[in-house]
């Protein structure tokens, strides 16, 4: 398919067809690398969302539950199959959506996102029940059964990859969903919709609502909701939390993280700074799992600092479309000032930046150079509070004790990275972190068989192989008496 460069209008989409909203009302939705108009979004209201909600609790009760495991697994291959027959198109419209680099939504967004539909579309069909004989009076086994109706709601940095990372085990544990994109980012949420009907799931299964505050609100408070799956900044999971309550729903959240990135003197000093470019300023440091608090041991502290102070200086900023740029802009006008704001703190808190500090010049949009900074105090906001741009802090240590103490120190318990070669010590060291998965010589690894979810106020639950069906399905234990 040919590359477009503008965008889409978006609707809702309620038991199998695109609508406007019931008021009419739209708002724009802005490329923010061009703060170019993209196309109109309908706003969706309390009323939009009960009808989506209508529309998947009937079909959360039909066919969809009862088919075949085979047959639904083979459609749930399919809509990975569809998203990557439209690789570019979707590649296109997430990067004019959040401002990151084409590259990176062409090698990671849209294939992971079609890779989760096909790893639970194999794993669905291997997921057994436990059972159990009690000598000569009974035997118990447990039954799997769909939630019923998930209310699937998401960020804007990595949109149809964590949107499809909560649909995909959804769908597959047979239940029906009604989603709600981040106001930021709704057009691969809208072909999303669509690429689900195309692949043949049912009518009503897959309802989708644009919309701010009051649609995810009124989706969380809904007594015909079942669960909800969010992730996003720890205080909207608070207000879900709240609104949620009263229904006494399944919840499951992904939320912020003020993540370490360890480099200890044993470590393989150009390997730790390559990968924490990454860790850094990947997706402009728009990512829940960034290692944006840096802590070097002082043995190694100057040649790591001095090394990836090079090798950030030489990244490329600027039109996301243009091959080689590393980092694009950020998401929006709203989150551009928030960023910034946190630089004009560092620079109370008398930070030295290495690298940044500022906006990219020349440019349209809300870019924003990586940003290096030393010289804070642990308890500076810059260390302690989630920046979620491409901005870090790099603080020294002395001993193993010392910096496991400030690692541990924050509300937060995502992730972690350790970079040591020395076995006993990453094996030690692991263990005492509070956080929910740790990395050790690299980031970002992920097998989605394995557990995935954070400490604190990082979130509830966890995410991956059985852990998403334990989520997205009721067990009922049968006994029957021998």
């Amino acid at each position: 398919m040919e590359q477009k460069y503008t965008g889409i209008d978006c609707r809702h989409f309620i038991n199998g067809a695109y609508v406007d909203s019931i008021s009419k009302e739209t708002f724009d939705n802005t490329n923010p690398a061009t703060k170019e108009k993209l196309g109109t979004v309908a706003n969706g209201s309390e009323a939009d969302v009960k009808l989506a909600i209508a529309a998947a609790k009937k079909a959360s009760k039909g066919e969809w539950r009862t088919m075949p495991l085979r047959e639904r697994s083979q459609i749930i291959r399919k809509i990975g199959d569809l998203i990557l027959e439209r690789l570019d198109e979707l590649a296109m419209l997430e990067t004019l959506d959040t401002g990151k680099p084409l590259s990176l939504s062409r090698s990671l967004d849209i294939p992971r996102a079609a890779y989760n539909f096909h790893f639970f579309a194999d794993y669905m069909t291997t997921i057994g029940q436990e059972s159990y004989q009690q000598d000569d009076v009974a035997l118990h086994y447990a039954v799997r059964k769909p939630v019923g109706v998930v209310g699937l709601i998401n960020p804007w940095n990595l949109p149809l990859l964590l949107m499809t990372w909560k649909l995909a085990p959804a769908l597959a544990a047979g239940n029906a969903v009604v989603m709600k994109p981040s106001e930021v980012t709704p057009m691969t949420a809208t072909i999303m919709a669509e690429i689900c009907e195309q692949a043949g799931v049912p009518k009503g299964v897959v309802n989708l609502v644009h919309g701010f505050g009051e649609a995810g609100a009124a989706l969380s408070a809904s007594e015909d909701v079942d669960a909800i799956a969010f992730t996003g900044e720890t205080i909207t999971g608070t207000a879900i939390m709240k609104a949620s309550a009263p229904s006494l729903k399944k919840l499951s959240f992904e939320l912020g993280g003020k993540n370490p990135n360890v480099i200890f003197e044993s470590a393989d000093i150009d390997d730790a700074v390559e990968t924490s470019i990454r860790s850094s300023f990947l997706n402009q440091g728009e990512v829940c799992l960034c290692g944006s608090r840096v802590y070097v041991q002082k043995g190694v502290y100057d040649e790591f600092v001095e090394k990836l102070v090079e090798r950030t200086k030489g990244l490329k900023v600027g039109d996301p479309l243009v091959e080689g740029t590393f980092v694009g802009s950020v998401v929006s006008e709203e989150h551009y000032n928030k960023v910034l704001s946190y630089l004009d703190i560092a620079r109370e808190d008398k930070g030295t930046f290495l690298t940044g500090g500022k906006k990219a010049e020349g440019l349209p949009g809300y870019f924003i150079e990586p940003t290096i900074i030393t010289g804070l105090d642990r308890s500076s906001r810059c260390v302690k509070e989630e920046i979620f741009g491409p901005v870090i802090t790099i603080l020294p240590f002395d001993t193993e004790e010392e910096v496991l103490e400030q690692v541990n120190d924050t509300t937060y318990g995502l992730a972690a990275t350790i970079w040591t070669q020395d076995l006993k010590q990453a094996h030690r060291f692991a263990s005492q972190i509070e956080a929910g998965i740790i990395w050790v010589n690299t980031w970002f690894l992920r097998d989605l068989r394995t557990p995935f979810g954070g400490m604190k106020h990082s979130g509830i639950g966890r995410e991956g192989g059985a852990h998403s069906f334990d989520f997205y399905t009721e067990l009922s234990n049968v006994t029957i008496k021998l």
